[in-house]
């Protein structure tokens, strides 16, 4: 894959895909603007290099038709104020009106363009519809890392039509950095899979054992491998269904000298909610009528003690139900444990990025991916399409 300092960009037309699905509140306010913020670095390299620039990005799940509370405008008012310029909204990503603001640019205009999935052939990963985008584009840069494991016409069809493509400085940065941590890990290497269930991460489990010197399991998913152990482990959520295949990740951990780390403790109520009365409560004593919603303060310890000498750290998935304070303090406190390490820390997006934000611990984590999903993937051993369509980019002009 080449990236965008590979590329003369100098009065280009320059078609940036980046993921900008960030959270508003009722008022369409954003509440966190760090997935904008993140792209910062590539749009400056263009500017400074007299592109012109376009951007596309989806926000939301509109399901192909649009919807003004999934527009992306304030989208463009906080990208205007963060780059010190009028970035121009457009009324939408196709059509007669969109080709007459881009033929009329001048090196260092942005325009946005309309929310990608206001078209459903946006998610069929539509050539029709990518042949269209394409045609703004003199180059074509992907820095949309969170979407990378979608097979869309905006990150994968559209590399066909378009002659030059790369990746952004945070796509560079995401893949490099997982390459490193999987590839060619400073030892001991130890994974952090915490989350509600094994199914979603059971192929992460299975390429990452091979790979660690210890892993550590937490949250929901934690007890499948409890019972599965052989404990009794009360309504705690338990896919029995893949406590076989529990059993073997375990077995296999143990012929390889994987040293596997499951919770000795937990926190357990009757239910999931703030107002539910909790017991702290050793694994071989849990109530058969109440459910494990986080880690105790031993297997807290047990969890630090485990990352002491660890020289490279991945992290995807919360210890428990974090968004109730009650339920929060096991990932909390792993936070802290992974942000005072000594180890290279790399930890995954969606709820864990979450738990690592609120904790104010953020500037000490190595890194901190901007993709969920595809991180996951790239944990699971997976090529991303997005990634592959880029390496494979040109073929059917």
């Amino acid at each position: 894959m080449r990236f965008i300092d590979q590329f003369s960009l100098k009065d280009k037309k320059v078609l940036f895909r980046f993921d900008y699905n960030v959270p508003l509140d009722s008022s369409q306010n954003i509440t966190d603007d760090s997935r904008i913020r993140a792209t910062l670095p590539t749009i400056n390299y263009a500017l400074d290099a007299g592109a012109r620039i376009i951007i596309i990005s989806h926000l939301g799940r509109p399901k192909g038709k649009v919807k003004p509370e999934f527009s992306l405008c304030p989208v463009a008012k906080r990208l205007s104020r963060l780059l010190h310029k009028d970035v121009v909204m457009a009324p939408d990503c196709i059509g007669d009106n969109v080709r007459g603001l881009v033929d009329s640019m001048k090196s260092g205009d942005v325009i946005l363009l309309e929310n990608l999935r206001f078209h459903p052939e946006e998610e069929k990963n539509d050539e029709g519809f990518a042949r269209q985008l394409a045609t703004y584009a003199d180059v074509y840069i992907d820095d949309a890392f969170g979407n990378a494991h979608r097979t869309h016409a905006s990150n994968v069809a559209i590399t066909k039509f378009v002659k030059e493509c790369g990746g952004g400085f945070l796509m560079k940065k995401e893949v490099n950095y997982f390459q490193k941590c999987l590839e060619k890990p400073a030892r001991p290497f130890v994974a952090i899979i915490g989350g509600s269930k094994v199914s979603g991460k059971l192929e992460a489990l299975v390429n990452l054992i091979k790979r660690v010197d210890k892993m550590i399991i937490g949250g929901g998913m934690a007890f499948t491998f409890l019972k599965a152990a052989g404990y009794e482990v009360g309504k705690s959520l338990v896919e029995e269904d893949l406590m076989p295949m529990a059993a073997e990740v375990m077995k296999t951990a143990k012929e390889l000298g994987v040293k596997f780390y499951l919770p000795v403790d937990c926190v357990m109520a009757p239910e999931i909610s703030a107002e539910a009365e909790t017991k702290i409560v050793p694994i071989q004593e849990m109530n058969s009528h109440w459910m494990g919603l986080d880690i105790g303060p031993a297997t807290i310890t047990l969890f630090t003690e485990a990352l002491a000498n660890a020289k490279t750290i991945v992290w995807n998935g919360p210890m428990g139900v974090f968004e109730i304070d009650a339920f929060g303090r096991g990932t909390a406190a792993m936070v802290h444990s992974v942000a005072n390490s000594y180890a290279m820390t790399i930890v995954g997006g969606g709820d864990t990025d979450v738990a690592v934000h609120k904790t104010g611990e953020s500037d000490k984590i190595t890194y901190i991916s901007t993709g969920g999903g595809a991180s996951l993937e790239l944990l699971e051993g997976k090529e991303l399409p997005a990634i592959a369509a880029l390496d494979a980019c040109g073929g059917a002009l």
